[in-house]
């Protein structure tokens, strides 16, 4: 039986990437730092996906299951040596303990005279998640020529949204997971080393800088001024927020804008793009999902840097010419965000203002309109708070 090897045992890991490899007859290995998902799975050998929609839920259960303690590498080496497939889904910023892991892994596979080459599918919700891995993998390596043709870094476009689980969609499991219906993979069809594998509903494709954008520019964008517009209107939920309909036109406004300059980058239609942004809002609206404005809205210093989702479509917008007005007010809308994980927006503004904030940490420069524009957008949001 073929072995897949996921790092990060989150939703994303167990309720996506490993769902996919599992359909496609891999025995799964996770590798996860939580010690109580590590022994429940290595107990029970398999987890429970439950898919809800508005039309209901159905769950099944993913077979074929163990784990491995992310912090023994010693061990996590030893599952790297005989692995047919890997992928990471541990955020950003756990990927440095990943590569350790997977530098390690790798010197024992080739000393073990394993020709192979070892493709990673990169499930990250980062722009150039494949360079900046690969780096870090490379610098544990001692060189980026050891790594040439014998390991892949293939990067993915995911689009499936999963809730934060709570105790009670857990149901006394802890590795009960639910996702939406959506299961489609794109990843970077020419990343891979080696001969591309099947994995059911992955699909390679080239180029891939276009689903790249699509997937942060236009589904991570929407996402997130949803939340942010939303959060404004007293809303905890993403579905409670997108039925608000200045919060649905705000969103649609600004998916439009960001897909008008995608389309220009690349030189085709905008209409698919249009289409597919439509179906997000669609899927946004899933009322059984449970989605929290907090978790869409949280890390605001990562979620507003200048190459991110609302930064970077707007860039884009500007590089063309084209209207980003909808995209900058969801950018101030962002500034009033009380982001759980972070003060740095909320202390910035506290002692220097909205323009300290937009410059620091979205990148704006002094002389910018967008940035003028910003701070006006605050400002009247501000009086509109004040006045109510």
């Amino acid at each position: 039986m073929r072995k897949a090897l996921v790092f990060g045992a989150g939703s994303i890991g167990r309720g996506f990437i490993g769902q996919l490899f599992h359909r496609s007859g891999y025995e799964l290995v996770f590798v996860d730092v939580d010690k109580r998902v590590v022994a429940a799975m290595n107990s029970a050998r398999r987890y429970p996906v439950r898919v809800v929609s508005e039309l209901g839920a159905s769950e099944t259960y993913v077979d074929c299951a163990r784990a491995v303690d992310g912090s023994d590498r010693a061990a996590v080496a030893r599952e790297i040596i005989d692995a047919d497939i890997a992928a990471t889904a541990v955020g950003a910023a756990a990927l440095p303990a990943v590569a350790a892991n997977l530098a390690a892994g790798l010197e024992r596979r080739w000393a073990a005279g394993i020709s192979a080459p070892l493709d990673l599918i990169l499930c990250e919700n980062l722009a150039d998640a494949d360079r900046a891995f690969r780096s870090m993998v490379a610098a544990s390596l001692g060189g980026e020529e050891r790594l040439a043709g014998r390991v892949g870094f293939v990067r993915a476009s995911v689009g499936r949204m999963v809730p934060v689980m709570t105790d009670e969609m857990r149901e006394g499991n802890i590795l009960r997971v639910w996702v939406e219906p959506y299961d489609k993979l794109p990843v970077d069809a020419e990343a891979f080393a080696g001969p591309v594998p099947h994995v059911e509903n992955m699909e390679p494709v080239a180029p891939f800088e276009l689903y790249i954008r699509r997937k942060l520019f236009i589904h991570n964008l929407g996402h997130a001024i949803a939340a942010y517009e939303g959060s404004l209107a007293g809303c905890r939920l993403i579905w409670e927020a997108i039925a608000e309909i200045p919060v649905l036109a705000a969103t649609r406004a600004a998916m439009g804008e960001s897909a008008a300059a995608i389309a220009a980058e690349h030189g085709i239609d905008p209409a698919p793009l249009l289409e597919h942004a439509e179906d997000l809002i669609s899927r946004f609206a899933n009322k059984a999902l449970g989605d929290t404005v907090e978790r869409v809205g949280r890390d605001l210093p990562r979620k507003l840097g200048p190459g991110d989702r609302i930064l970077g479509a707007r860039a884009l917008c500007a590089a063309h010419g084209l209207p980003r007005r909808a995209i900058l007010d969801g950018l101030a809308a962002a500034l009033f965000f009380d982001d759980p994980s972070s003060t740095l927006v909320r202390d910035l503004i506290a002692s220097e203002g909205p323009r300290a904030a937009l410059m620091r940490v979205c990148g704006l420069r002094e002389g910018d309109p967008d940035l003028d524009y910003a701070i006006e957008r605050y400002e009247s949001l501000r009086g509109e708070s004040a006045a109510s």
